[in-house]
Protein backbone atom coordinates (compact mmCIF):
# COMPACT_ATOMS: atom_id res chain seq x y z
CA UNK A 1 0.00 0.00 0.00
CA UNK A 2 1.16 3.75 -0.96
CA UNK A 3 1.65 6.16 1.95
CA UNK A 4 -0.43 9.18 1.12
CA UNK A 5 1.69 11.60 1.14
CA UNK A 6 4.09 9.95 -1.69
CA UNK A 7 3.44 11.85 -4.91
CA UNK A 8 2.48 15.01 -3.11
CA UNK A 9 4.59 18.11 -3.25
CA UNK A 10 5.87 20.25 -0.02
CA UNK A 11 8.77 23.06 1.16
CA UNK A 12 11.89 22.79 3.11
CA UNK A 13 11.71 23.98 6.19
CA UNK A 14 14.85 22.76 7.55
CA UNK A 15 17.98 22.08 4.69
CA UNK A 16 19.20 18.91 3.18
CA UNK A 17 23.07 20.24 3.29
CA UNK A 18 24.06 17.23 1.00
CA UNK A 19 23.50 13.41 -0.64
CA UNK A 20 22.47 11.17 1.65
CA UNK A 21 21.72 13.88 4.48
CA UNK A 22 18.65 14.78 6.27
CA UNK A 23 16.36 17.63 6.58
CA UNK A 24 12.65 18.43 7.17
CA UNK A 25 9.59 19.08 5.00
CA UNK A 26 6.06 20.16 5.40
CA UNK A 27 3.52 18.82 3.44
CA UNK A 28 -0.26 19.78 3.44
CA UNK A 29 -2.29 16.35 4.31
CA UNK A 30 -5.50 15.51 6.00
CA UNK A 31 -6.87 19.02 6.05
CA UNK A 32 -3.40 20.27 7.54
CA UNK A 33 0.31 20.20 7.82
CA UNK A 34 2.80 17.75 8.62
CA UNK A 35 6.53 17.93 8.73
CA UNK A 36 8.13 14.90 7.71
CA UNK A 37 12.29 13.92 7.96
CA UNK A 38 13.72 14.52 4.47
CA UNK A 39 16.75 13.59 2.81
CA UNK A 40 17.80 14.02 -1.08
CA UNK A 41 20.28 12.92 -3.57
CA UNK A 42 21.67 16.66 -3.73
CA UNK A 43 21.73 19.93 -1.38
CA UNK A 44 18.15 21.42 -0.75
CA UNK A 45 17.46 25.00 0.19
CA UNK A 46 14.99 26.10 2.79
CA UNK A 47 12.17 27.19 0.88
CA UNK A 48 12.22 24.64 -2.12
CA UNK A 49 9.75 23.36 -3.39
CA UNK A 50 9.76 19.57 -3.25
CA UNK A 51 8.33 15.96 -5.05
CA UNK A 52 8.03 13.09 -1.84
CA UNK A 53 8.72 10.20 -4.45
CA UNK A 54 9.92 7.74 -1.54
CA UNK A 55 8.16 6.95 1.74
CA UNK A 56 9.98 4.94 4.41
CA UNK A 57 9.08 3.79 8.26
CA UNK A 58 9.47 6.50 10.93
CA UNK A 59 8.47 9.78 8.96
CA UNK A 60 10.77 9.80 6.52
CA UNK A 61 10.60 10.74 3.03
CA UNK A 62 13.00 10.72 -0.19
CA UNK A 63 12.32 14.59 -1.96
CA UNK A 64 13.25 15.52 -5.36
CA UNK A 65 13.64 19.25 -6.21
CA UNK A 66 9.88 20.37 -7.86
CA UNK A 67 9.25 23.00 -10.46
CA UNK A 68 5.48 23.00 -11.19
CA UNK A 69 4.71 23.29 -15.09
CA UNK A 70 2.19 25.30 -15.20
CA UNK A 71 2.59 28.50 -13.26
CA UNK A 72 0.19 29.36 -10.52
CA UNK A 73 -3.06 31.62 -11.59
CA UNK A 74 -3.18 33.15 -8.62
CA UNK A 75 0.45 34.51 -8.51
CA UNK A 76 -0.60 36.12 -11.88
CA UNK A 77 -0.06 40.04 -11.81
Amino acid sequence: MTDPVQGLTGTITSPIRGAGMLGEVLVAIRGGTELYIARGDEPIAMGVSVLIVAVHPGRIVDVVPWIPLMPDPASAP
